[in-house]
């Protein structure tokens, strides 16, 4: 019997903690009660609700939806008791902060608290207590799932056996995938421009605190940051995040509520930041960005720069990944390596990931070629130079053993550890007591392959 296909580490398919969740205030009424596993329920309403989240996301829905969800639901509560009798460790503080993270997110998705708690119809601590144990259960959910699979393992002949079962016919076809390394450096604006855009932001926060116009105004106006600047500079923002630069950070968290900085310097440029509300950790706040200009004078210079690091790796007194740990502003570099990386992480990109400008230098670059510095325009309009590595280059193909072996081994991977949590489920279902709804038995036959203790109501 298999009580789950392709269940991968990390969640289920069950809609747990949605944006639209969060964000709909017209929700399905909690008519009935779909299924029991031990001492835990599943509405009906929870299913029918993680449908229409689907919906609303975009989702494709298949016909047998409710279905598939039930089923998930099942299994996930299975997991949750399995965790919390083997007493995985999950704190409540790890639940606090996925709450946190994900209300977070979805205030960024919609603009500002006010925005989500205005679409959700209640507070920010009413959506997290509503939400708290559907977390804490995903999150033991899936801490059982990795204690089941976490010592799966695949040997080259098992990733052999994997390739070889796939149909010729089905073989995926991948384009052309590019690994692309990179020296950057962002040459800094003189010290003359520097003041004068320091001045120029003294005279906007005069302008504010005079109330000859509004912080949102000018923002839209003048702000260089593009991330923002149509919501007139605001952001949420939480103390703990490690990802906004500590410069700004640090001045917007000490300033009172409706208070405007003095202009500070962050690595992006220079800023003044108002405080507009305040909650703990958890803040909203405007800024303006100004970027001081660099010119052709600074821009050559880091030029010079790069070429002198260019010849070293070129004459093999340099490794290219040590030049970049030594010269490249770019913090990537610093802690990842300095190859492109997508989403996943994976150093393999694809010729659309990459900007304009690298697409035209690339289609010039053999393997294993080394650019000549070349100015480039990176995120919020900072100029920089870089140089560029092409170290490999696949053609388009289908897949094969010999270009996609990593590839190849991570979908067989994930197939061993779906039938390990399969065997897994199919040993542990039957010591619990599961019912369900006659209903959802009679519109999901599936659901009748669960072991004898399974019992319509």
């Amino acid at each position: 019997m298999q009580y789950a296909k392709r269940i991968l580490i990390g969640g289920l398919a069950l809609l747990l903690f949605s944006a639209p969740a969060l964000a709909q205030p017209q929700r399905v009424v909690a008519d009935r009660i779909a299924g029991i596993v031990g001492d835990q329920i599943i509405l009906l309403s929870d299913i029918k609700n993680s449908i229409a989240d689907i919906a609303r996301q975009g989702g494709q829905i298949p016909d047998n939806a409710e279905c598939l969800i039930m089923e998930q639901a099942l299994i996930s509560k299975v997991l949750m008791i399995q965790a919390m009798k083997d007493s995985l460790p999950v704190t409540e503080e790890e639940v606090e902060a996925e709450l946190d993270q994900k209300i977070r997110y979805y205030i960024n998705q919609l603009g500002s608290q006010q925005a989500l708690e205005d679409a959700a119809g209640k507070t920010v601590y009413q959506i997290k207590d509503d939400a708290r144990e559907s977390i804490k259960e995903q999150k033991l959910s899936a801490a059982m799932q990795r204690k089941i699979v976490d010592n799966v393992r695949m040997t080259p002949v098992e990733v052999k056996a994997f390739y070889d079962r796939i149909p010729t016919d089905s073989l995926p076809f991948f384009e052309s995938e590019l690994e692309i390394c990179q020296i950057i450096v962002y040459p800094k604006a003189s010290r003359d421009i520097e003041q004068y855009v320091y001045g120029e932001m003294l005279n906007y926060k005069k302008q504010l605190e005079a109330k000859t116009t509004t912080f949102d105004k000018l923002a839209k106006q003048v702000s260089e940051d593009p991330g923002s600047k149509d919501r007139g500079g605001q952001y949420q923002i939480n103390r703990n995040e490690k990802t906004w630069d500590p410069i700004f950070m640090s001045t917007a968290f000490r300033l009172k509520e409706g208070e405007i900085s003095v202009p500070v310097k962050s690595k992006f440029g220079y800023h003044i930041i108002q405080m507009v509300q305040r909650n703990g950790d958890d803040a909203v706040v405007r800024h303006i960005l100004r970027i001081p200009p660099v010119t052709d004078d600074e821009l050559n210079t880091a030029k010079t720069k790069l070429d002198t690091v260019r010849s070293k790796i070129i004459a093999s007194t340099i490794g290219f990944n040590e030049a970049a740990s030594k010269y490249s502003d770019d913090e990537a570099a610093k802690f990842s390596g300095p190859c492109i990386t997508d989403r996943d992480g994976s150093t393999y990109v694809t010729i659309d990931q990459l900007d304009k400008e690298m697409v035209g230098m690339l289609s010039k670059m053999k393997v294993g070629d080394i650019s000549q510095p070349t100015s480039f325009e990176a995120e919020q309009g900072k100029k920089g130079v870089r140089v560029v590595y092409l170290k490999s280059r696949s053609e388009p193909h289908r897949l094969n053993m010999q270009d996609d072996y990593s590839k190849i081994s991570q979908f067989a991977l994930e197939e061993k550890k779906s039938k390990t949590l399969e065997k897994w489920l199919s040993t542990k279902i039957p010591t619990y007591y599961i019912m369900v709804e006659n209903n959802m038995t009679v519109d999901c036959p599936q659901l009748l392959k669960y072991p004898t203790n399974t019992k319509s109501f």
